[in-house]
């Protein structure tokens, strides 16, 4: 219409020329775009123009010229940023057309104007312009309008320059590169010359290439040209390696523009391949590698199919959802099957097409499908044995170990069992053993390297590295390691120390010394270079002597010893390699040689040389045993162990008597003393059986006169005397319980020398004490006398504490020491020395310890020896010191809890342990005449520990201190006793440990394990003692009850955690973690396990135990009521759940304890229990203990049937737990001598229920008359006679149901069910069935589960032997879930997860013909419309008056997809709801919106209507026309209703038509969403025949 109206114009107008200078005064919107007309039908006109008309073509050209250079030019240059609004609207309208008009003026002019608009515009880029805004955005455009006609070759170069560094440019110049991609560059393509430039440009040729993202826009916009159909002037980019790359690298980007263009190429390139049937191959990058990309006429329609699956696989990554893509994941087999050559063995198509789609999905925000990924990917190379290649290997070590290093990936399965290795750390095992075996041998080690040199570049979790290093252990043996390898493998072990997860960590070294030592070249690595590897591992968590891994390293030394590479160091300079023992010996004597110093070091030697070398002994050593055992040697003469310790007894034996031996090598010899000191064996209780060990010790017996003498002197005399000499004192001290335990554990014998050290020690260190105290301003070196001193008495008394058997405590220097410390004035400080002093020493300015960690070392060590006093002597003063004491005995006490409090607030909270311990001591004397002063130092003490809560190393060690203190046997006495406010005090610091225990699992663990055992198995050997302990359990009886119940929902990490702890446990001695690391107990299920094995040690003829149990009960039942009443209806697996689940597992345990009498009114609670709304596994509890109580006390069947006698509303729902009582009423009545009545009873009672309305009610019925049936006709009932026709051939229908309806299966099903069929009441009494079995069966979490091995593993509180209710029967144990109601899910729903191919899947593949290269993306979205491919929609839907994101989200959708022009909103922040962008799944980047608000919408309408649209509103109104009956008009709008109230009276009289859609319910209104999706499709629908048939 427009055309037919610029053609009338252009034939009564006359002179062309003026026409376009009067359109163009003053140029506005409308009259821009009629210029625009004008030009565009005189550019035609022109190209058919004869000779005779050159003069008017002249003028033409010269208005032309005017009208580009003087209006559209200047106009484009105020750019098209404007407010939002009406405004914004019509500047955008201009701006389009004069794009339009500017390239008819070149069209008309030709090559001159073109240069002089390329001139003009390049200027502008060149000079500044090109940094972004709208003065570069009308350049560009300038710059396209002249591209196609220029034709000086510097003028292209020039443009193809500017347009390039537009790409380049990263900074905020987005909508001048959009431009440039989505118009300029299509421009230049069309210039021959320009194309070939672009392309090298593009390529990276004479400069940086532009970035993937802006190259894949450039490419996206250049496809008509370098991707032709017909025949190829310019470049084909097929034939182009570097084309190819940037397709993968934009297919596996994370930005969805980029892969979006990527895949538009691919397509291209595809089809047009496919419908040439071309022949072609893009060269190789290099080597033996396959082509990037080829073609053959003969294989056309296998590579369409081939391409076509890979697009699929593509298109359907986007949707992000798992249920879509996992049936598309087999076709990637397909995809492998058809790019490898079965003959040749080798790749047809390159293997990275297929990491684009792995990388894909390694990246994806779906956790799931990156788990889908990678266990595809592994499990493809696990079982097709692909050619190699070297873009597999860096894809190993790139993007897979990247998403490996994503905890959350190995969970378990939910068919796993607890314990059982998650699927992908399986996979990652059988994945690198089969890799590594089909790599090339040169090649295995550089990509193992690379492997392990990766686990080191970034921060991995526990988890990862667990198995990573796992899976690297399981790799067959091969030498491919030297050095570098072994480096690694130690970086890797340095990592692993990162981590909090002991065991997780002690596993991972376990595996990492593993791999060592299967894969090490040993001829690439030294024995030092092993072994300083080997250092790296902590004995405490994983390599120690007597475990697996011990003596499986000890083997590997012994089998290759000799074969190790020569040391540089190596003193043995005519042999290749080095021996173990050459090695070894030549360390200790190295490690013991001082070197020649001008002075002596005040510093103490690192520690790492001392340990090297005791561990190498002590491997050597082994080594040599197990030589000797496999020689078949029975007596072993130790002749190199021997050798090992000549040198260090040689030293040892004159520290006694030779006072000129070097400082360094004391210190050395000392240390490596130390060493051998504390290693301990884990299999041999006793040190005899371990003979290594024995031969050591007594080795190291001999010298212990000269080490005592020389400890004694550098003590007690001025020999240490500086900072640094501190450090040297803490080695003595050390030093000393070591050799009195070598003593204990050798011999006796040395017992008198230690004595005699010990009182000299004792006596030496109160005198110089006092020595130094008398002087009022003390030196340096007296200062540390002092402090020396104290450290010197408090491992006097720690020694006296750990051995009583040396009877250390008769010495006369005890007294003495006890006297001094009574009078001592605690928390005296040492002053630190002035900066003069410090400077005279020599090492104090570069001393390591600083002066306030000294005092805190020596206030805690006055602590540390008043707890020794105070735990010797109770009363603090026997009866010939009390007249000495200044202050009577409590005041006494009172003074020194104050100065204890003092103290709290000043050690460092590491220190504060002693200070814990004495006032254990003190509270109980304080309670009753100092209360508020023993409140104070539980706050105190408890403000301590909770602000440890994040401190893992010293944390624990506090908390088990503060425990041992607040819940000491009479302290908690003392409180209970006077039910002060120390009594309430104590109750509120149990419930506050009990809350920070839900965040940090393992705090409840340390209470209720230290109360338990003091509770029922008291220190003290007295009857009394026992009565008194065992009070505290029923005045704090809230710790048991809040045991019982104990335990939160994990998260998924949480979970994780405890997952991956089950599996290393589940390995046993294979992994050496388990056996060195410390049992903590910190799971959560040992709150429960104490506190069970707590309550079976209960007996109930002991009445104080008898009380105590009873409270329990009646707490527990109370707390379950609580729970019920907080929430009638609760889900399965919730906390109420499980709270309520664990309330009565405690209440069955305790059920055979409790006699008659209490049972009597405690059953009325159970029965009300039972009317409530429960869980399944709740249930079955419940009918237990009912089903326990009859069968003991059948007096109580009275009670029982009055449970029958409630109204059906309350029943409605319990009646079924009743009935499954009576199921096992064999088991009930078996106590009972007249059966007969009870049998009447009962068959009257289940009958009635027999013919309720319920289905499930009968069901259970049914179960019950069945078995009440049966007992009848075996007791012989004679009453019943009458009633045998109808109940037999009532329960014979029953059985005899026919056809496959749900009745017949859930009466099959019912009485196949575990609780009716298997389970016995009686006999399946046990700790198993309660806390493993039962909960199994009920179909629990897993998490609720507690195995009897965590029974056995808690040794805290040991069960007796004689425990007969341990485990379940086989027949329980051995049978899987299945509820009945539960079962009614498709039977073949487990075949089709396991199909290996699926017949159909859902195929989301967009052509590229109807897609777009999205070039233009950056712009804002009402720019959109023209440049999307949606101009042949003529279909506006305004959705104005919709005010819910969701209906407008998904109109958003449904009119991108069916191709609506526009979508109009109220507001446009609508865009940025999370609930909008939910359901429009990003169509709002793919469509215009349009901004109109309500209130605006009668003045766009008419605006509409001016333009030709028709208004349609949605509506049903008196003239309404049917859907199916009216026929659309190309130009339609779609005006929706508001959801409430739809279209608006004023609306409505502006509406041409009204639609309806026909209706057949009871409801007259659909949603918005859907009205408007019904109508959008219709006028689709109707659009598409019209063009079929044109």
């Amino acid at each position: 219409m427009e055309v037919v109206l610029a053609d009338a114009l252009l034939a009564r107008g006359g002179d062309p020329c003026a026409l376009l200078r009067a359109v163009c005064a003053p140029l506005s919107a409308e009259r821009a775009e009629a210029l625009r007309l004008l030009l565009q039908r005189l550019a035609a006109a022109a190209e058919g123009e004869g000779e005779g008309q050159a003069a008017a073509g002249e003028a033409l050209r010269r208005a032309a010229w005017e009208v580009a250079l003087e209006r559209c030019r200047p106009l484009l240059r105020l750019g098209e940023g404007a407010a939002g609004g009406a405004a914004c609207a019509e500047r955008l309208r201009l701006c389009r057309a004069l794009r339009g008009a500017l390239r008819h003026c070149v069209q008309l002019c030709g090559a001159p104007l073109a240069a002089r608009l390329a001139r003009d515009a390049l200027a502008e880029l060149e000079g500044g312009g090109g940094g972004g805004g709208a003065g570069a955005e009308a350049a560009v455009e300038a710059l396209a309008a002249a591209a196609p006609w220029l034709e000086e070759p510097a003028l292209v170069a020039r443009s193809v320059a500017a347009a390039l560094a537009l790409l380049r440019d990263d900074g905020e110049a987005e909508a001048a590169a959009a431009l440039a991609a989505g118009r300029l560059l299509p421009a230049l393509g069309g210039n021959g010359e320009a194309l070939g430039r672009v392309w090298e440009g593009l390529l990276g040729a004479g400069g940086e290439p532009p970035g993937a993202g802006r190259a894949l826009l450039a490419l996206s916009a250049l496809c008509d040209a370098l991707l032709p159909r017909g025949a190829a002037a310019g470049p084909d980019a097929r034939l182009c390696p570097r084309f190819w790359r940037l397709v993968q690298q934009g297919l596996a980007r994370g930005d969805g523009l980029c892969r979006r263009r990527a895949r538009y190429l691919l397509k291209r390139a595809v089809d047009l391949c496919g419908g040439q049937a071309a022949c072609l191959r893009c060269p190789p990058d290099g080597g033996d590698e396959p082509s990037l990309f080829w073609w053959s006429a003969e294989e056309n329609e296998a590579l369409l199919r081939f391409w076509e699956t890979y697009i699929l696989v593509l298109e359907t990554l986007e949707g992000n959802q798992i249920h879509v893509i996992k049936p598309v994941l087999p076709k990637l087999n397909s995809l492998y099957e058809h790019a490898i050559s079965g003959e040749k063995g080798c790749w047809l198509f390159h293997p990275s097409w297929h990491m684009c789609i792995y990388k894909r999905m390694f990246e994806s925000e779906n956790k799931t499908l990156t788990k889908e990924g990678i266990l595809h990917f592994l499990e493809l190379y696990e079982t097709k044995h692909l050619p190699n290649s070297l873009g597999f290997s860096e894809f190993v070590i790139g993007p897979l170990m990247d998403a490996l290093s994503e905890s959350s990936l190995y969970s378990r399965t939910p068919g796993q069992s607890m314990g059982a290795c998650p699927p992908l750390g399986m996979r990652l095992q059988n994945f690198l053993a089969t890799y590594l075996m089909l790599l090339p041998e040169e090649e295995k080690g550089s990509f193992l390297l690379k492997f392990i040199q990766k686990m080191t570049s970034r921060h991995w979790c526990a988890v990862p590295i667990l198995f990573l290093s796992m899976a690297l252990a399981c790799i067959p043996a091969c030498k491919v390691l030297g050095t570098d390898g072994l480096q690694a493998l130690r970086d890797v072990l340095q990592c692993t120390m990162i981590t909090h997860q002991i065991l997780l960590r002690g596993a991972a070294q376990c595996y990492l010394l593993q791999t060592a030592m299967h894969l090490t070249d040993v001829e690439k690595v030294s024995l030092p270079e092993v072994s300083s590897f080997i250092l790296c591992l902590r004995p405490d968590e994983s390599l120690r002597r007597d475990t697996m891994l011990w003596i499986e390293l000890c083997s590997w030394l012994q089998v290759n010893d000799r074969n190790f590479r020569k040391s540089v160091r190596s003193d043995f300079e005519h042999q290749e390699t080095s021996s173990l023992y050459q090695y070894v010996r030549g360390l200790v004597v190295e490690y013991l040689k001082t070197p020649a110093s001008e002075r002596e070091n005040c510093f103490m030697p690192d520690w790492f040389e001392a340990k090297l070398v005791a561990t190498m002994i002590l491997l050597a050593a082994d080594v040599e045993q197990m030589r000797n055992k496999s020689s078949g040697k029975s007596n072993i003469e130790w002749i190199e162990l021997e050798a090992f310790l000549n040198p260090l007894l040689d030293v040892l034996m004159k520290l006694g008597s030779n006072a000129y031996i070097p400082t360094l090598k004391t210190d050395k010899s000392l240390q490596l003393l130390l060493k051998l000191l504390q290693t301990r064996s884990l299999k041999c209780s006793n040190t005899q059986d371990d003979k290594v060990l024995s031969f050591i010790w007594k080795s190291l017996m001999t010298p212990v006169e000269s080490i005592l003498e020389f400890i004694l002197r550098q003590l007690t005399t001025n020999e240490l005397s500086t900072v640094g000499d501190l450090d040297r004192c803490d080695l003595y001290l050390a030093l000393i319980p070591e050799i009195v335990n070598l003593c204990s554990q050798v011999s006796w014998k040395k017992l008198p020398t230690i004595k005699n050290f010990i009182l000299s020690l004792t006596n030496a260190s109160i005198r110089n004490f006092r020595e130094t105290n008398c002087k009022e301003e003390p030196t340096l070196k007296e200062q540390i006398r002092k402090v020396i001193s104290m450290a010197s008495l408090t491992v006097v008394c720690e020694i006296m504490d750990r051995k009583p058997e040396a009877h250390l405590e008769a010495l006369p220097s005890v007294d003495a020491l006890k006297r001094f410390i009574l009078f001592f004035q605690f928390n005296e400080v040492v002053k630190k020395p002035s900066y003069i002093e410090e400077k005279s020493s020599l090492c104090e300015e570069t001393s390591s310890q600083g002066w306030g960690k000294i005092v805190a070392h020596y206030v805690r060590d006055q602590w540390i020896c008043l707890r020794f006093v105070l735990n010797k002597i109770p009363m603090l003063a026997q009866e010939e010191e009390a007249s000495e004491l200044p202050l009577s005995t409590v005041e006494r006490s009172r003074k020194i809890l104050q100065s204890a409090l003092e103290a709290l607030t000043i050690l460092p909270s590491d220190q504060v342990l002693p200070v814990f311990n004495c006032m254990k001591v003190l509270v109980p004397k304080l309670l009753n005449s100092s209360e508020s002063l023993c409140i104070e130092a539980f706050d105190l003490a408890w403000k301590i520990v909770s602000s440890l809560s994040n401190t893992q190393l010293i944390f624990w060690s506090n908390l088990k201190g503060f425990v041992q203190f607040i819940f000491d046997t009479e302290v908690l006495a003392v409180a209970a006793s006077a039910k002060g406010q120390a009594y309430a005090k104590i109750k509120e610091i149990i419930f506050k440990l009990i809350d920070l225990s839900t965040t940090k699992t393992g705090v409840f663990n340390v209470v209720i394990s230290h109360c338990c055992q003091s509770w029922i198995f008291p220190t003290v050997d007295d009857r009394s003692a026992l009565t008194n302990a065992f009070l505290n359990a029923g005045n704090y009886c809230e710790l048991i009850t809040e045991a019982c119940v104990f335990g939160t929902v994990f998260r998924r990490d949480q979970r994780l955690i405890q997952d991956v702890h089950a599996f290393v446990e589940s390995l046993g001695e294979k992994c050496a973690a388990n056996v060195v690391t410390e049992s903590t107990n910190r799971d959560d299920h040992y709150v429960r396990v104490c506190a069970i094995k707590f309550l079976c040690l209960l007996d109930g003829s002991n009445i104080l135990q008898k009380m105590f149990m009873e409270d329990i009960v009646s707490k527990l039942l109370d707390k379950d009521e609580q729970v019920s009443r907080s929430k009638t209806r609760y889900y399965a697996n919730s906390l109420q759940h499980r709270i309520k689940n664990r309330i009565w597992q405690t209440l069955l345990v305790l059920l055979p304890k409790l006699d008659q009498n209490f049972l009597c009114g405690t059953l009325d609670k159970v029965f009300q229990a039972g009317f409530g709304n429960n869980q399944a596994s709740v249930k079955y509890f419940i009918e237990w203990i009912v089903i326990l109580s009859l069968h003991k006390y059948p007096q109580f069947l009275s009670k029982f049937w009055d449970c029958f006698c409630y109204d059906e509303e309350k029943l409605k729902t319990s009646i079924c737990t009743f009935l499954s009582v009576l199921s096992h009423f064999d088991i009930i009545l078996q106590n009972t001598s007249e059966k007969k009545p009870v049998l009447k009873k009962a068959l009257i009672v289940v009958l009635q229920w027999c013919f309720n309305h319920n289905f499930s009610v009968r069901l259970y019925a049914l179960v019950a008359l069945k078995k009440i049936w049966g007992m009848c006709r075996m007791l012989h009932v004679e009453e019943f006679e009458a009633l045998t026709p109808v109940i037999e051939s009532s329960l014979q229908q029953v059985e005899n149901m026919h056809g496959t309806g749900n009745a017949r299966r859930n009466w099959q099903r019912i009485q196949d069910h575990f609780f009716f069929a298997t389970f016995h009441p009686l006999e399946d009494y046990s700790l198993e069935t309660i806390f493993y079995t039962l909960p199994r069966l009920s179909e629990v979490a897993e998490d609720e589960w507690i195995s009897l091995c965590k029974f056995d593993r808690f040794t805290d509180i040991p069960l007796p032997p004689t425990f007969q209710w341990y485990q379940s029967r086989t027949e329980l144990l051995d049978l899987k879930p299945s509820d009945w109601s539960q079962q009614d899910m498709g039977s073949n729903s487990v075949e089709t997860d396991g199909q290996t191919e699926w017949t159909d899947v859902q195929k989301k593949i967009i052509p590229w013909k109807n897609s777009t290269p999205s070039l233009d993306l950056e712009m804002v979205f009402q720019d959109r419309a023209a440049k999307l491919g949606k101009s042949n929609s003529r279909l506006i839907v305004v959705a104005s008056l919709i005010d819910k994101p969701t209906n407008l989200g998904g109109l958003c959708r449904t009119s991108e997809i069916f191709g609506a022009s526009a979508l109009v909103v109220g507001s446009l922040h609508y865009v940025q709801d999370k609930q909008f962008q939910h359901l429009s799944v990003s169509a709002e980047q793919w469509l215009p919106l349009v901004e109109v608000k309500p209130s605006q919408l009668v003045d766009y309408l008419q605006q509409k209507k001016t333009e030709g649209y028709t208004i349609i509103g949605v509506e049903q109104t008196a003239k309404s026309f049917d859907l199916t009956e009216y026929c659309f008009p190309e130009k339609s709008l779609l005006l929706l209703g508001n959801e409430h109230e739809g279209i608006p009276a004023n609306l409505i009289h502006h509406l041409d038509v009204c639609v309806e859609i026909p209706q057949q319910g009871i409801i007259r209104s659909l949603n918005v969403h859907v009205s408007g999706a019904l109508l959008i499709w219709e006028y689709t629908r109707q659009q598409v025949i019209k063009q079929k048939q044109k």
